[in-house]
């Protein structure tokens, strides 16, 4: 008599799955995994949403953002745009080259915080560059709830 452990159990119920998954059509995988519309509706050409919305981000970074001076937390926080020929930095681009970013000073109680323009146009600092943040203003209030009241060491570069 054949004796089935839980081994072989497991074993067979794995190959199957796995066999289920390969024997699946191509196609009817691409359609459950296409995103859906606005109305969660499925659609042809439903990655024209993120195109959309890839294009209002970018839309919304064209415009420099707001200088700001407020208090946050007990904190005296400002910002406010880069002279365009203020010594910022070019990354190897040539004076002849168009600026992409928008180069921003941001200060948290008057030490420099360095903010940088990512390519989607969402801000990071140096506090946490892990975090996306909309603008240099949602940056700096971000690193002064990091800091817990410590200040901030210069950056040396």
């Amino acid at each position: 008599m054949l004796r089935l452990t839980r081994r072989d159990m497991v074993r067979g119920a794995t190959l199957a799955v796995a066999g289920a998954a390969l024997a699946a059509p191509v196609p009817a995988a691409a359609t459950a995994l296409r995103p859906s519309g606005p109305h969660g509706t499925r659609h042809r050409g439903a990655n024209t949403t993120h195109i959309a919305e890839a294009n209002a981000t970018r839309a919304r970074s064209d415009s420099a953002p707001e200088p700001f001076d407020e208090m946050y937390l007990n904190r005296h926080i400002e910002g406010w745009p880069a002279e365009e020929d203020g010594g910022g930095h070019h990354h190897g681009r040539t004076s002849r080259e168009p600026q992409q970013s928008t180069e921003f000073i941001v200060r948290v109680d008057d030490d420099e915080l360095h903010v940088m323009q990512n390519a989607d146009g969402t801000w990071i600092s140096v506090v946490n560059h892990y975090e996306t943040h909309r603008t240099p203003r949602d940056a700096a209030r971000s690193a002064v709830r990091e800091l817990h009241g410590a200040s901030l060491v210069p950056l040396t570069v």
